[in-house]
C-alpha cells in the first residue's frame, strides 16, 4: 500500500477533495492510505504555540524549529521521501509524481505563517517542491496536487493503462484536443461546429498521426519552454 502521511496545523482539510473520485475509491479500496498528523500536538507549552516572530525582523511568524522538528520525527520512515511544499521549492512534475508513486510513500509538510525555520530543513533534508509560481494561505492544497498526481498513477486506479500514457507531460507534450458526440454541435454563438474528419474516418494511423501533431503545434504555442527542451533533447539523441 502507497503511504501519504501530511503534517499540518489543519488535518481537518483532510482527505478533502482526495476522498473522492478516483483517489477516494482508491482510498476505500486500499489502495492507498492518508494520514493527516497535527504539528500542534508537539508543542512544547499549554499554548500549543507552533510559531515565533523571526529573528532579524520582518513581517509574520515563522514555524519552530523544535516543535515541526519533533513532529517530523514522530512520522518519518526510512526510505520514504520528505517533502516540504513551499514556493521556492523546484516545480512539481509529472516525472517526479512518477518517480514517488513508484516508492513506498511520501511524507509531506505542510508550512504556514511565512515559512519554516532553514534548520529544520536542513537537519532532516527536506525535499523543497513548488506546485507553481504563486503563493497559497500554505502547503495543505499543495499537499494534496501532489498526492493526487502520485496516487492516480498507481497500478488500477485508472481504468485504462493507456489513458496516463497519453496524458500532458508524459512525453514532454501538452495533450491533444478531445471530442464527442454529438458529431455536429451549435454552441451560444450560433456556429456550427463539426468535429474534425479524420476522426471519424476509421483510419487509426491517421487518427494518430493527427494527434501527434496537434499535440506537437499546442505545446509549440502554449508552452514554447516544454517545446524547447524537447526539441533540445531529441537533437542530443540524434548525435
Amino acid at each position: 500500500m502507497w503511504r501519504a502521511t501530511a503534517l499540518t496545523l489543519f488535518p481537518e482539510m483532510f482527505p478533502g477533495p482526495l476522498g473522492l473520485s478516483l483517489a477516494g475509491k482508491a482510498l476505500k479500496d486500499g489502495v492507498w492510505s492518508l494520514t493527516a498528523v497535527d504539528i500542534r500536538r508537539f508543542a512544547k507549552d499549554r499554548h500549543g504555540t507552533v510559531d515565533d516572530a523571526p529573528f532579524g525582523g520582518g513581517a509574520g511568524m515563522v514555524m519552530k524549529p523544535d516543535v515541526l522538528s519533533a513532529a517530523i520525527e514522530a512520522v518519518a520512515e526510512p526510505g520514504v521521501p520528505k517533502i516540504l511544499l513551499s514556493p521556492r521549492g523546484a516545480p512539481f512534475s509529472q516525472a517526479r509524481g512518477r518517480d514517488l508513486a513508484a516508492g513506498p510513500g511520501v511524507l509531506l509538510v505542510c508550512g504556514r505563517f511565512e515559512g519554516v525555520d532553514e534548520r529544520v530543513i536542513e537537519a532532516h533534508a527536506l525535499e523543497e517542491i513548488s506546485v507553481g509560481d504563486f503563493v497559497l494561505s500554505g502547503g495543505e492544497i499543495a499537499a494534496m496536487t501532489v498526492m493526487d498526481c502520485c496516487v492516480r498513477l498507481l497500478p488500477g486506479v485508472m481504468g485504462e493503462p493507456a489513458s496516463a500514457s497519453e496524458e500532458s507531460f508524459e512525453d514532454g507534450l501538452l495533450e491533444y484536443p478531445h471530442y464527442t458526440r454529438p458529431a455536429i454541435w451549435s454552441g451560444p454563438d450560433g456556429i456550427e461546429r463539426r468535429v474534425p474528419e479524420v476522426l471519424v474516418s476509421g483510419h487509426h494511423g491517421k487518427v494518430a498521426e493527427w494527434r501527434m501533431k496537434q499535440r506537437e503545434e499546442i505545446t509549440r504555442r502554449r508552452r514554447p519552454d516544454l517545446w524547447a527542451h524537447r526539441r533540445t533533447a531529441t537533437r542530443n539523441e540524434e548525435k
